[in-house]
């Protein structure tokens, strides 16, 4: 492969289950590259980005897209609601942020429909006690519709008869299914003029998207790809079925972008200090409730989208070693290490027993998982401020031994630090490979 084709393009992907401060480390990294594009996911992503005193909060369009001449792609694996995506365009022209001309969206992305929010709040309270704790969104639903092959796709937008079959057609099956197994029909009236309306407000940013940003890399430009949700999030290796319906891991950068693997040069992982995770499923390092609550409020964990307050934990290491094998980490990102400033000692789990015995891997099913004891490390806390730190080596010394613990343990670098919300609370040590993709 020529040395132009070899054009720089990093991956960003989620190391725990979401959640772990993308958005923000996309944004700085942004400045960085020529594009910024996302892979996989709808608008339940909640991507929040503070900056001169102002916070974003961006659901599908990539962060990226807040650094002014940058350009940020929408690609052909995410799930797309034209209403969400119109209303997030004017939110941002509000800030007097302009993303025509800038932001590109993939004519084979998935539409989501109403009937797809109908359909994920009926299964989501259908489950009871086995509820996933979807935000209810109509993801889920979507990317159900795409892999039985009656999804609607942005180009079909473009064909106004072609689209009204289509969409009768869908909606035909989706009332029976609806009347079957929920006893009712769905709310279908005046979606094909809704998406008409619709259609013509995004015109204008759709493209074929793999094309664009294959020539890109051709041309030397550099892109910086986006992943939504995290790891253990993933359709294929998360604790499912309490997963999201996509690929999360680097793996969904191929399929959902349209760009060959072999172009891909790196990838960041990203963590909290901690752990966290939204709705139901396995949590083995979870804390008691009195300090997971002291821990939600001073890092305010609560959903960027939804509100949700999220459940906190300690550091799991048995999750971020399976995230490093599956994407292939080669740079690690801690974030809110600010969170723990007041932390008097710092538990980190470094292993899983099931039954007495230690397990090697990661557990497939969530209800051995369920089950597992953490085996865990105690170091202790350092107690003092990391807000305003711009050095590494100007952290307090038991705040530089825990992030040491943490690369010797998973055997990888930390290429940077977040010690707060704002863009310019981060430190990126000299010498790492992430300081050389910036």
């Amino acid at each position: 492969m020529t040395e132009k084709a070899r054009a720089k393009a990093i991956c960003v992907v989620g190391a725990q289950w979401g959640d772990e401060g993308k958005g923000k480390v996309v944004d700085y990294l942004a400045q960085s590259f020529d594009y910024t594009a996302r892979y996989a996911g709808g608008h339940n992503a909640g991507h929040t980005v503070i900056f001169n005193n102002h916070k974003y909060i961006l659901q599908l369009i990539p962060s990226g897209i807040l650094r002014p001449e940058k350009k940020a792609v929408i690609g052909a694996g995410t799930v797309v609601d034209p209403a969400a995506l119109v209303a997030e365009l004017e939110n941002l022209k509000r800030s007097g942020i302009e993303v025509r001309g800038r932001l590109f969206l993939s004519d084979r992305a998935h539409l989501i429909f109403p009937y797809h929010r109908e359909m994920d709040k009926a299964a989501e309270s259908a489950r009871g006690a086995a509820a996933i704790g979807t935000t209810s969104r109509g993801i889920g639903p979507a990317y159900e519709d795409k892999m039985a092959r009656r999804g609607i796709r942005v180009c079909d937008l473009f064909d106004a008869a072609g689209f009204k079959e289509k969409l009768q057609r869908v909606i035909a099956e989706k009332n029976a299914i609806s009347r079957a197994t929920y006893g009712h029909p769905l709310e279908t009236a005046g979606i094909y003029d809704q998406y008409m309306e619709l259609a013509a407000h995004i015109h204008g940013l759709v493209t074929d998207t793999g094309v664009l940003l294959n020539r890109a890399l051709d041309n030397g430009e550099s892109v910086l790809f986006e992943g939504a949700q995290g790891t253990m999030l993933d359709i294929d290796h998360g604790t499912y079925p309490y997963v999201t319906s996509s690929n999360a891991t680097s793996g969904g950068v191929a399929t959902g972008l349209g760009v060959a693997p072999t172009r891909i040069c790196g990838v960041v992982g990203v963590t909290k200090a901690y752990t966290t995770r939204v709705g139901s499923g396995p949590f083995p390092t979870e804390m008691p409730d009195l300090d997971a609550q002291a821990l939600r409020e001073r890092g305010k964990e609560f959903g960027a989208v939804t509100g949700r307050p999220r459940r906190c934990g300690w550091l799991d290491l048995v999750v971020l070693k399976f995230a490093k094998m599956l994407s292939g980490i080669d740079s690690l990102v801690v974030t809110k290490m600010d969170v723990y400033d007041t932390q008097p000692e710092i538990k980190v789990c470094t292993g899983y027993k099931f039954k007495g015995k230690t397990l090697d891997n990661m557990p497939a099913d969530v209800e051995t998982l369920m089950q597992v004891e953490p085996v865990y490390v105690t170091l202790p806390g350092w107690q003092k401020p990391t807000p305003g730190i711009r050095d590494v080596k100007e952290l307090p010394e038991a705040a530089r031994n825990y992030l040491n613990f943490i690369s010797e343990q998973l055997q990888v670098e930390i290429g940077m630090i977040s010690t707060g919300p704002e863009r310019d609370a981060t430190i990126v040590p000299r010498g790492t490979k992430l300081a050389s993709w910036l």
